[in-house]
């Protein structure tokens, strides 16, 4: 059982304005992203499909975030997707990652344009090399919410996400989605997995640009 303080109202006061430094594990997928490599296993009528994809991801530092006594930092990300024979989006999703410093509470908020999101959450520490958070259909902390022909056909009952960081400054990471997909009694496993390496370096987040500019930085 966590325990919260019993002053839920105050916030931190000794805030530090400069997201990218204290980002713990995060610090390391600030910037932009390409990966040519991705794999996807989704569920079709006549069996599962897979396809090879191309990959381009943001993570944009945003300024501290405080629940009351709670503070965060994090970063704001964009996921574009498209497959090797078409232009048009194969998979779009926007959402934050956060870090609570205080606790180690790594956080993953995800929202995909098909009508679904997420909350999923692990704990790391400051240095990890491997990040995994999870989320549960039915779970009021972190758990996942779907449309009703989503519940219907294709009902999403877990998600995790691992990320492994590689000495050369990529990463990877695959995802496995359990599904249950009406008309059949086996879950299925949607995988998704792509190795990134970045092709921008991350910027500061608003408030550290404001500040910069007052001193002339």
């Amino acid at each position: 059982m966590i325990e919260f303080p019993n002053d839920i109202y105050t916030e931190p006061s000794d805030v530090d304005p400069d997201t990218l430094a204290n980002l713990g594990p995060l610090r390391r997928l600030a910037g932009r992203w390409e990966g040519r490599m991705g794999v996807d296993v989704n569920p079709k009528a006549d069996g599962p499909e897979r396809r090879e994809y191309i990959e381009r991801i943001d993570f944009e530092p945003i300024d501290p975030q405080a629940n009351g006594p709670q503070l965060f930092y994090g970063l704001r990300y964009h996921v574009h997707i498209k497959t090797l024979e078409e232009d048009i989006t194969f998979h779009e999703q926007v959402g934050h990652w956060l870090w609570e410093p205080a606790t180690g509470l790594i956080l993953q908020s995800l929202s995909i344009p098909r009508g679904q999101t997420a909350l999923a959450a692990g704990h790391a520490s400051p240095t990890a090399d491997r990040l995994l958070v999870t989320a549960r259909r039915g779970e009021t902390e972190y758990g996942i919410c779907s449309t009703a022909f989503l519940e219907y056909a294709f009902r999403t009952d877990s998600y995790q996400i691992e990320i492994i960081f590689h000495d050369d400054g990529s990463w990877s990471y695959v995802t496995d989605t359990q599904l249950t997909v009406r008309g059949s009694e086996i879950p299925f496993s949607h995988r998704d997995q792509n190795t990134l390496h970045r092709i921008g370096e991350p910027k500061p987040n608003p408030l550290m640009v404001i500040l910069a500019k007052r001193t002339g930085g």
